[in-house]
């Protein structure tokens, strides 16, 4: 049932693209009235509503499919194996600090995992835990879902060689000649090193106590919806001083002004023609995998938009699980995506995600205070948890850019 609400949903703003293209087209070659105007604008922000609402709801609906119980399967895995029937007794004993911060749940944990320490007041989390959150956002951010990610256990940093120039050597002779010496080719270095993040979250006692809430469970859902809204406000204009670098930042350690692309645009609108200067400014063997990220407010612009044959270049999904296309191309939507429409700013992107790397650590430590916010009742979760990301190859970029 909950799938079908989101197709209506899909089916709903295609009806209101429709909507919207229809009382464009009957005022092509004169100014709209003021009476028309009034009824595009309101259609224009029930698209908007719509919008939100399918974001919200694909959120959810992830969500929910994250909430299967895997303690129950590890409980069955672990049958037989003693290995395995230990790491179950450490997600237990953690899920018991969880419930109750005492001092014996802390002293079983500790006893139990004897290389976790204790730093004030923070337990590190059993590894599987942190997969698990790990999983959650990338199930949650769609930066995430395209990157390219690496877990980092014992490393401090993980070193990516750049490329900062080119072999430019190549030339035709005769047999015997001798090749002609590279000088040009260059590498630097760009250094993913983990950064800490906090969250914190409150949770009634009431439902930590209850036994039939799987605690572990909700305590680290709760934490990656937290983590995924400020990782994807970083993954798109973090300055890379002590969080990720973003793809809207520019940057020469990630993608430079040489990658924005304004031709086509003027100094308030995304333009057709901008947006195939983007396109055809990326390389062939980048195609297969471009994504056009834009805010819901670009998106709006864009829907507009007639080719020179006057036909609509957007092309909304009514398909379950199918992107919305644009030029050929499937479109992302983030509320952290630029969404000022005024000269020499950002307004979108085109680019191959998996060109953008991530790399987490393992080392995530989580705090429950009962005592703080004893008077109303709840518990405070703190967690720490450290990441880092950033773009490795510009070429497979483009950022769109008014005039």
């Amino acid at each position: 049932m909950k799938s079908e609400k989101l197709l209506q949903l899909k089916q709903q703003r295609a009806s209101l693209t429709v909507a919207i293209r229809t009382l464009i087209d009957r005022f092509t070659d004169v100014e709209i009235p003021a009476e028309s105007k009034t009824e595009l604008e309101k259609v224009e922000k029930a698209f908007d509503d719509l919008n939100v609402k399918i974001l919200a709801e694909e959120a959810q609906l992830n969500r929910e499919r994250l909430a299967g119980e895997r303690h129950d399967e590890a409980k069955e895995d672990a049958k037989g194996d003693p290995e395995k029937t230990e790491e179950l007794k450490i997600r237990e004993a953690f899920g018991g600090y969880l419930r109750q911060a005492d001092s014996a749940s802390i002293t079983q944990y500790r006893a139990l995992q004897q290389d976790n320490p204790t730093q004030a007041g923070y337990l590190v989390a059993p590894e599987q835990f942190v997969a698990e959150v790990i999983q959650d956002l990338n199930d949650l951010v769609f930066m995430r879902q395209n990157a390219r990610k690496f877990t980092l256990k014992k490393a401090q940093s993980l070193g990516f060689p750049k490329r900062t120039a080119r072999m430019s050597t190549f030339a035709w002779g005769t047999e015997i000649q001798a090749p002609t010496a590279d000088s040009s080719l260059a590498f630097g270095k760009r250094e993913f090193i983990p950064k800490p993040a906090t969250g914190g979250i409150l949770v009634s006692k009431t439902l930590v106590r209850n036994s039939a809430i799987n605690i572990e469970q909700y305590i680290r859902g709760e934490f990656a919806n937290d983590f995924a809204q400020g990782m994807e406000q970083a993954y798109m204009t973090g300055s890379g001083a002590g969080q990720p670098l973003g793809v809207f930042t520019a940057s020469a350690d990630g993608i430079s002004t040489s990658r924005d692309v304004s031709t086509g645009n003027t100094a308030t609108e995304i333009k057709f023609d901008g947006l195939i200067e983007a396109k055809y400014s990326i390389k062939q063997q980048h195609a297969t995998k471009l994504r056009w990220l834009f805010h819901r407010d670009g998106v709006k612009k864009i829907v507009k938009l007639k080719d020179s044959n006057g036909q609509y270049i957007w092309q909304p999904s009514v398909v379950l699980g199918q992107p919305d296309l644009l030029l050929n191309l499937p479109v992302d939507m983030s509320e952290n995506a630029p969404s000022t429409f005024t000269t020499g700013l950002y307004v979108g992107m085109l680019g191959n995600f998996s060109n953008y790397w991530i790399a987490d650590s393992l080392n995530m430590e989580v705090q429950a205070l009962m005592e703080l916010y004893a008077l109303t009742n709840q518990v405070y979760y703190i967690s720490r948890i450290e990441t880092d990301g950033m773009p490795v190859l510009e070429e497979a970029f483009a950022r769109v850019k008014l005039g």
